[in-house]
């Protein structure tokens, strides 16, 4: 069957109360967006609870594709519409059998199947109920095809709802979920070439927030291949994002300062403070509310507890959030994998974290011991760090 109407379906938008206008606004851009570059023609019509796509002329598999990047999509249910006829009232009885009847000939050559018929009667007007309606339209379908129904574990579920207009379908591919993109501020992610981070990006966007990344690059010790594996990660998040602002900041000569001047099982914690504080510094800039990282407690050395606490200290100015603080490892490959990013994070070229780590890091570092070693930083740290954001090159990675 060509299917001309798909149904999307949302979840928590419908439980905003009065603002849920702003967040299926922001869900239609979402899927304006996604559909630009899709080949067909397409219009979208909001009513309340739903959101219609009407598709002509297009490739499915690719729209399919599409709206399952468009966070706040939980369901996308490719469907056969009715619409009302010329007095303004549903179709008929019997012209509503009729389509339910053809459209399970069409869908489902293989008869062998059970099934049941689920009825959504939002229209109170229509004279049968959705028990009765359920109860007719399955009785029509057994008699027509022989089909055995089954209500607790049928091979079919057919839904028929009875709104604006009636909509049939039997599938409802999975989209994404979460909140529709830009709903929800803008954040910085600290992004290396890791599998953690670029997770903590996708799943902050989830959320509806808009994403932009900085990498520290390391030359010449991290090679160009390290710095093009990072745009490559930040093009898995803006495959959901449609962009990516990426700032690439040469972080070599506080690097290796840093490496001169503290004790070296402190490097790791004194390095990822000055990563948070020019993070920040970006942040403030492009008018971000918080930083993102791939933290989670206990999985490195700087990533304990104490460490943690210790790092956090010098952002002062917006909250840092770690949405995998609580995962274990292969809870976030799953998620890696998923997204399609994991082949890419574990290609083996080195980010400027991996190559200063010490043989015996510190992990609980004292925070009053760390900042009196960063005193020795004091001649030339604040004119090295100027420097590295007056440097910054700046990427901008598309869908």
């Amino acid at each position: 069957m060509e299917y001309q109407t798909f149904v999307l379906k949302y979840a928590e938008i419908g439980i905003k109360g009065k603002n849920r206008y702003f967040f299926e606004d922001k869900l239609v851009k979402q899927i304006e967006r996604v559909l630009k570059n899709v080949q067909g023609e397409f219009k979208i019509t909001k009513v309340a609870g739903r959101i219609y796509l009407a598709a002509d002329n297009y490739d499915f598999d690719e729209t399919i594709a599409a709206l399952q990047t468009v966070f706040g999509i939980t369901g996308i249910c490719p469907a056969v519409s009715i619409e009302r006829d010329g007095d303004s009232n549903l179709p008929d009885y019997e012209h509503l059998s009729k389509a339910v009847v053809k459209f399970m000939d069409e869908v489902y050559p293989d008869k062998n199947k059970t099934f049941k018929v689920k009825v959504r009667r939002v229209d109170k007007t229509y004279p049968k109920d959705s028990m009765e309606l359920g109860r007719d339209l399955g009785a029509d379908i057994k008699e027509t095809f022989g089909m055995e129904v089954d209500v607790h574990n049928p091979d079919i579920l057919l839904n028929v709802e009875l709104r604006e207009k009636v909509n049939i379908f039997s599938e409802i591919i999975p989209g994404p979920g979460g909140m529709p993109l830009g709903s929800a501020g803008k954040a910085m992610l600290l992004l290396s070439g890791g599998i953690d981070s670029p997770v903590a990006g996708y799943m902050i966007a989830k959320r509806g927030v808009e994403i932009e990344a900085v990498y520290f690059n390391a030359p010449p010790y991290t090679s160009e291949r390290a710095k093009q594996k990072v745009i490559d990660l930040a093009g898995v998040i803006a495959k959901y994002t449609g962009k990516v602002k990426l700032h690439i900041i040469n972080f070599t000569d506080i690097q290796m300062y840093i490496y001169e001047k503290c004790p070296h099982e402190e490097l790791t914690i004194i390095m990822r403070r000055y990563m948070m504080k020019i993070a920040e510094m970006l942040g403030v800039e492009a008018g971000c509310q918080g930083l993102v990282t791939g933290e989670s407690i206990g999985q490195v050395a700087s990533q304990t507890i104490e460490s943690l606490l210790t790092t956090n200290e010098v952002v002062t100015k917006m909250p840092v959030y770690r949405p995998l603080i609580a995962f274990d490892k292969q809870d976030i490959v799953d998620i890696s994998l998923k997204i399609d990013a994991y082949e890419t994070s574990i290609l083996p070229y080195e980010d400027c974290c991996t190559i200063f780590v010490a043989k015996h890091p510190v992990t609980k570092p004292k925070l009053e011991v760390i900042k009196k070693h960063e005193l020795n930083l004091s001649e030339k740290i604040d004119e090295m760090v100027q420097t590295a954001i007056d440097t910054d090159e700046i990427v901008v990675v598309e869908r």
